[in-house]
């Protein structure tokens, strides 16, 4: 356990950073996931709108370093190959 005070504070801090990162991680996850879901359905506008929030939410991840830029784009690239195939 922490000792100096400003060593407790960064444990209360850390705590706080990985609820909080866990929440984004998982909304991200859920958003694909939500994608994948209305492009099994075959509704093309649905899954255009939902692919156009998905790219938000993967940009948002990507800036606050949650996830590698590598991995939102390969994530980004991946629905976007689903999303022409239904045409």
């Amino acid at each position: 356990m922490a000792n100096t005070a400003q060593a407790r504070k960064r444990a209360r801090q850390a705590e706080h950073h990985r609820a909080h990162n866990t929440t984004l991680r998982s909304r991200f996850k859920t958003t694909i996931k939500n994608v994948r879901a209305v492009i099994a359905s075959g509704d093309k506008t649905a899954a255009q709108a939902a692919y156009n929030a998905a790219v938000s939410m993967i940009d948002k991840t990507e800036t606050k370093g949650l996830i590698h830029k590598n991995l939102g784009a390969r994530q980004k690239a991946r629905l976007n190959a689903q999303l022409r195939k239904m045409a």
